[in-house]
């Protein structure tokens, strides 16, 4: 049988991230009720981290409690891997352990070889090229507070960095237009634009770019891996932070989602984390049920 693997929001179909989605928020709501709903009792995700988290780590650990099983977190301090161990060899002996492996990663390429010798579905964490966990919670949120996403006008303002990936993957399998303002030099990967043709237009000015948006969101400006160019990074993109007056220029539905941690007074002004068309709480809970979907996905189809 042919193992299923989530590295990218394009490893599923249109339909399958659809049905995702509405598992996310039945899931949901089986927890606020009180249910316990335990499919993977006696299964094992094995979780490595070669960059620090909190809210993949917390999430896929609860989550895998929550479902009745288990989750084993791997630091390079603790794995062989740290040592050198070869990632194909590594593969071979922990998909023999594990029901599943979640990477969180710098290079997307290490996800692709353990995948490529693993026996058991293997989960993008987040990897330098892209972070679809994320983009599967910032769907639900969207369509828990607003519908329907498909048609609609979805903004992305500042780096072009591996979420601003993800959601030009998600304009193509949702079905929305993507604008993404970002100063020259800090453009997404051509690669994933030339994916999505027309789907996606790039501007520099962030106030054009959220003009009748639906859907507003940002990141940090400097990643993990990038402290040393933060200066730089600060002058860039200053006049790219997300405000309530840029916010108005949206349409009158719009909401604000950040994937967190939230530099404010930076990417965000302090103020628009707690304006009441930020939704960057649910999203971040968000994270928790809509994996759960995933590893039930991946575990039980």
């Amino acid at each position: 049988m042919t193992v299923r693997h989530f590295l990218s929001l394009m490893d599923c179909t249109p339909a399958e991230l659809a049905g995702l989605l509405k598992r996310g928020v039945e899931l949901k709501s089986l927890h606020h009720q009180g249910v316990i709903y335990e499919p993977l009792k006696n299964r094992v995700l094995g979780m490595i981290f070669e960059k620090a988290s909190t809210r993949t780590r917390v999430s896929f650990e609860a989550g895998m409690i929550q479902l009745g099983g288990q989750a084993i977190f791997l630091s390079p301090r603790d794995t062989q891997l740290g040592r050198g161990e070869p990632i194909e060899d590594s593969a071979r002996v922990l998909s023999r352990m594990c029901d599943a492996v979640m990477i969180r990663t710098f290079a997307h390429a290490t996800l692709e070889t353990f995948a490529a010798h693993s026996r058991v579905p293997v989960i993008n964490g987040l990897s330098d090229d892209l972070h679809p966990c994320q983009l599967l919670a910032d769907m639900q949120t969207f369509l828990e507070h607003r519908g329907s996403i498909k048609d609609k006008v979805v903004t992305w303002i500042g780096d072009g960095n591996n979420m601003c990936n993800s959601y030009i993957q998600a304009a193509i399998q949702f079905d929305f237009q993507l604008r993404i303002a970002c100063p020259e030099g800090y453009e997404p990967d051509q690669t994933f634009l030339d994916q999505a043709g027309d789907r996606v237009t790039l501007l520099r000015d962030p106030n054009e770019a959220v003009a009748g948006a639906h859907l507003v969101c940002t990141d940090v400006w400097a990643s993990m891996g990038q402290e040393e160019e933060a200066q730089a990074r600060m002058q860039s993109f200053a006049p790219y932070q997300v405000t309530p007056a840029m916010l108005d220029r949206a349409d009158e539905s719009v909401i604000f989602m950040h994937c967190l941690p939230a530099h404010r007074g930076e990417e965000v002004s302090a103020a628009l984390m707690d304006d009441p068309r930020s939704v960057a709480w649910d999203q971040a809970e968000n994270r928790l049920h809509a994996q759960k979907a995933l590893v039930e996905f991946l575990l039980i189809e």
